[in-house]
């Protein structure tokens, strides 16, 4: 599934994990995140958080900057060409998703089952 998706993902320029925190970032829009919530909603819990960041903003799908209520903590943000890039994204997906309607509902409920046990 993970190689379907990223070769979905190559044509945008974007990995799995920059795809993650972009969407991320867009359902917090227009509150800022941390690098803390991110890590906390990523699904790949080994990401390192602040080099994808980097890169986001390098491409220009986000900025970051220090917090106002907090000078230590940096404050990250979708830009609206990263929101641009998602609603591209989003008006392709359904193509995409039929690559993953093979399931029927109740062997996507028992995978998902079985994955949350396995993440304990």
């Amino acid at each position: 599934m993970g190689q379907k998706i990223m070769r979905f993902l190559k044509p945008y320029g974007v990995t799995i994990r920059q795809y993650n925190i972009l969407r991320i970032l867009r359902n917090q829009n227009p509150v800022p995140a941390s690098v803390n919530l991110l890590i906390e909603r990523m699904i790949d819990k080994n990401s390192n958080v602040s080099r994808i960041v980097d890169k986001l903003e390098r491409k220009n799908f986000v900025i970051r900057k220090v917090s106002n209520a907090d000078r230590r903590a940096v404050d990250i943000k979708i830009t609206e060409k990263g929101l641009d890039l998602l609603r591209r994204i989003d008006n392709e997906e359904p193509a995409n998703e039929k690559n993953f309607k093979t399931l029927s509902e109740k062997e996507t409920k028992t995978i998902n089952k079985l994955l949350d046990k396995l993440r304990g």
